[in-house]
């Protein structure tokens, strides 16, 4: 008898909590993944339909009835249908009156009509309190238990009752939500799924065009030219080292180009001599995808390093080593170690190693897992200092690679320098104008205006 009082006293808080039923009007993909996940998270769910009738496909324990009865048992109604067939809704109005209706749906392109799917719901049933939410997350997400996919909601809605109501299924699924205001942020919402990788595409086309200018320019140099004037057949550079020069080449450009906008930020802030005032669009957006900037670096100096290993094993690489072997021992000369170069190949060896292991360790923390782990002070010093320091080993690892060439008349065909010389243009403005920056005339006025001090513009009469 105790033991049964007992079970009945450990039961009860369950009862006291359960949840409220939650509508959801139609039985698609989406639908019913939502409403298994609901199910799974202990709430009710009736699915509102054309047609009553029990699917094999709806989850087992949820009910099926005619639109009208299935908004009667609910206060909250998950619209899980396409905007157009929003017009069902319009005989539904009175019943749907001051209930929540939460808009789940996606267009086909961005801003595919003029107000968004949420605010055109909001004005076929007025009486309703429209929430925008759940439509940055698939069916397959939500099947798959979203362990492999972004937990995030954005939510947004004028109602702000409704909306925490709305928040806390979001909550109860496992998933997170982030409050984006009023329903006019409904637009932007819909927009977001329909991106395709809107802070890539700067970095991508950028470095496919540098890809495709490099690419040319060693063709013309290292296969081309020794085609016209020597007779020789080096197509086969084609395969790995042109890749193998233009790999290191983008690394370092994509490497400053993270650092350049940060460099024109200041001047620009010393020029105005305020922080209140917009920078210039085009280096905003350049600025908010440096991060990416740095992430297609980073894939560069590893097919770098690829490329690097691969090199011993090279039919022409194996070919010109046991050439000079052979042409040694016919001569019955040996040739004795250069010091010098010795030391310029160990040192240019060594500063690629530290400039590609920093170039990791900049990487690694500037993903989400790792920078949410670290306070702001640690994560600057990283990508700021440590970075700094990435760009300073890898010019010097291209300068101490170039040697004495940059001067001798035989690297230049048709005019044309090597082409990691072109590469060292760009880091070396950035490395001179973050050197200039830290003077203490220039650093200390910087770092008061980042403060917020303001300097008085000057009026000539």
């Amino acid at each position: 008898m105790n033991k049964n009082s007992s079970n009945k006293m450990a039961l009860a808080p369950n009862t006291s909590n359960k949840r409220e039923t939650v509508c959801i009007f139609g039985t698609g993909d989406f639908g019913r993944a939502l409403g298994h996940k609901m199910i799974q998270s202990g709430y009710p769910v009736v699915f509102g339909s054309r047609s009553a009738q029990t699917s094999s496909l709806i989850p087992k324990d949820a009910e099926v009835l005619s639109h009208a009865e299935a908004a009667q048992k609910a206060a909250i109604i998950i619209i899980a249908v396409q905007r157009q067939h929003y017009n069902f809704l319009t005989p539904l109005a009175e019943i749907l009156h001051g209930k929540v209706l939460v808009d789940v749906s996606n267009n086909l392109k961005i801003n595919q009509y003029p107000e968004s799917n949420a605010e055109y719901l909001a004005q076929l049933v007025p009486g309703a309190k429209v929430v925008k939410a759940f439509n940055t997350v698939s069916a397959w997400a939500l099947q798959s238990g979203t362990l492999d996919a972004s937990r995030q909601v954005f939510v947004c809605g004028d109602d702000m009752e409704a909306k925490q109501m709305v928040m806390d299924i979001v909550r109860a699924l496992g998933l997170t939500p982030l409050d984006k205001g009023s329903l006019l942020a409904a637009q932007e919402i819909e927009n977001y799924p329909l991106q395709l990788f809107p802070m890539w595409k700067f970095p991508i086309l950028l470095s496919l065009g540098l890809t495709a200018f490099f690419f040319f320019y060693c063709l013309i140099r290292d296969v081309i030219y020794p085609y016209v004037y020597e007779n020789k057949d080096f197509s086969f550079f084609i395969a790995i080292s042109i890749p193998n020069r233009i790999c290191p080449i983008l690394a370092l450009i994509l490497l400053a180009l993270v650092y350049l906008p940060g460099v024109l930020a200041a001047v620009i802030q010393l020029y105005r001599g305020t922080k209140y005032r917009r920078f210039p669009d085009w280096l905003d957006k350049w600025m908010l995808c440096r991060k990416q900037l740095g992430l297609v670096a980073l894939a560069f100096a590893s097919l770098h390093v690829l490329y690097t290993l691969v090199i011993p094993i090279r039919s022409f690489v194996r070919w010109r080593i046991s050439s000079r072997i052979v042409s040694q021992a016919l001569n019955n000369k040996t040739e004795p170690l250069n010091t010098t170069n010795a030391w310029l190949s160990d040192s240019y060896l060594a500063l690629g190693i530290l400039g590609f292991f920093l170039f990791v360790l900049l990487g690694i923390t500037s993903l989400p897992s790792v920078s949410n782990n670290v306070n702001w002070r640690e994560f600057r010093f990283v990508q700021s200092k440590l970075g700094y320091l990435t760009l300073i080993l890898c010019t010097a690892h291209t300068l101490v690679y170039g040697g004495n060439r940059f001067l001798s008349p035989s690297s230049y065909r048709w005019y044309l320098p090597n082409a990691y010389m072109l590469s060292l243009i760009v880091p070396c403005i950035v490395l001179v104008a973050k050197f200039v920056l830290i003077f203490p005339c220039l650093d200390k006025p910087l770092t008061q205006i980042r403060q917020g001090w303001e300097r008085k513009p000057q009026y000539s009469e």
